[in-house]
Order: structure tokens, then sequence, then C-alpha cells
């Protein structure tokens, strides 16, 4: 699980609730219509932009983002390495049945095992990687376009609320909540966007372009192993892929 984004996403709405809380009561801070309009027409605006598969697909996504822990890069390449030791010793049949840790890694293997060439066992892996990394741009553009959306909703709905408090400029009774719809549409927008799609299409973009990287570090490793490349060049070549100050750790 992704402990920075559930904390960063629990500890920044609870900082709001918090101070809603130190300005009185949190009943005041919540108004049907504001919600409506802002929520409402946040979701059927975005989603008239994507396809609707598309649409309820990004929440599964972002789902699977927070939950799902992309290996550990070090881990990997020592796993890669002895499966390339093995391959030198025995062949590439030797592999075959062999348990690792990633399905991508498996389906790899299993080209090599049956005898594809290098170009088609490129291509395959390659077009599942790509599809992989759609999917997640598709979910990071739906929580960035709610981003968006969500304080033009909010702004609407602040027109909405002074329209209606202007035209009942005559009963001081009509005038507050008027003016709660037109404040907290803004507020709840404002909310939406920093708080919460924002944070998830960040993380969502950052978590795309990680699994991209592990892709390619798997698919250049079983191109080296089928090459029958030294394990030793493979694990140098394959350390190019961390990050430097990570590389300079696992040096030292």
């Amino acid at each position: 699980m992704d402990l920075a984004t559930i904390v960063g996403l629990i500890g920044a709405l609870a900082l709001i609730v918090v101070s809603m809380l130190m300005s009185g009561e949190l009943g005041m801070f919540v108004n049907g219509p504001s919600l409506v309009i802002v929520f409402g027409g946040t979701i059927f605006a975005v989603m008239a932009k994507y396809g609707l598969g598309q649409f309820l697909s990004a929440g599964k996504i972002a789902g699977q983002s927070f939950t799902n822990k992309l290996p550990d890069t070090n881990m990997l390449i020592e796993e890669i390495v002895g499966l390339a030791d093995e391959a030198r010793k025995g062949g590439l049949l030797s592999l075959e049945g062999k348990e690792v840790s990633s399905d991508f890694l498996q389906k790899g293997i299993q080209l090599l095992v049956d005898g594809h060439d290098a170009d088609v066992v490129k291509a395959l892996l390659s077009k599942e990687k790509k599809e992989a990394v759609k999917r997640h741009d598709v979910g990071a553009s739906i929580f960035s376009e709610m981003s968006d959306t969500a304080p033009a909703m909010g702004m609407i709905g602040t027109l909405i609320g002074l329209v209606a408090m202007l035209a009942n400029m005559d009963d001081p009774k009509a005038i507050g909540p008027a003016m709660a719809v037109a404040l907290l549409t803004t507020l709840y927008g404002a909310i939406i966007a920093n708080g919460i799609t924002g944070p998830i299409a960040s993380k969502l973009k950052l978590r795309s372009g990680d699994e991209a990287m592990v892709k390619d570090l798997v698919i250049d490793a079983l191109l080296a192993i089928q090459n029958g490349q030294n394990p030793r060049v493979i694990d140098s070549m394959l350390r190019n892929y961390m990050y430097e100050k990570k590389r300079e750790t696992e040096a030292e």
C-alpha cells in the first residue's frame, strides 16, 4: 500500500475538517445545493468527456495504484541476475516453471522458453507495457480533468448563489442561504481539486512512469538473457535503471 498517499490525503482532509470545527459547528459547512452543483456537476461534466467504461475504471485504476506496490528494483535485479545465471548454465529451458515475483516477468520467461525470436518477445512485451501505461494515463487524465472542473463548478455555484441573493434582496431571510450556496460551492470545488483529485492525478502519473520503468527493465533483462550475456554484465546494465542515490547505497 502507498502509505504516503493515504496519509497525505487523509491528513489534508482531516486538517480541513478540524479547521471547520474550530470555526464553529461542522453542520454550517454542509449545504445540499452546493454539494449537488459541485460534486454532481463535476462527475457528469467529466464523464461526458470520456467513454463510460474509461470513466468507471478510473476509480479502480486509482485504487490499484495505491494498493499494488511495485517490486523493489534492487530485489528484482537480483532475481533476474539469478535467472540469467541459471539460463547460462542450463539453457533457457531450465527456466520453465520457475516461480518469479512478477507476472510480467513470468510472461516474458515463458516467451523465452517457447523459443520466440527476440523481436517477437520485445514486441509482445512492449505492447503490454504500452497498454498498462495507457490505462494509467487515462485514469490520471480523468482525475486531472476533475481537478480542473471542480473549481469551475464551484464558480458556477457561486454565480447561482449571487443571482439568488440579488433576486431576493427584499427578503432578508433568503439572503443568508443564497450566500451560503455562493461561498460553499467555491469551498467544495477547492477541496476537491486540491485535496482529492489533484493529488490522485499526480500520483497516477508518477506511478505510470515507475511502472513503465520497471517493465522496460524486465524487457531489457529478458532480451539480454536470451542473448546469453554474462550475468554480471546484465546486473551492471540493469543498475542504470535505479536512482543514482540508491545505486550508490547498494554499491557501498
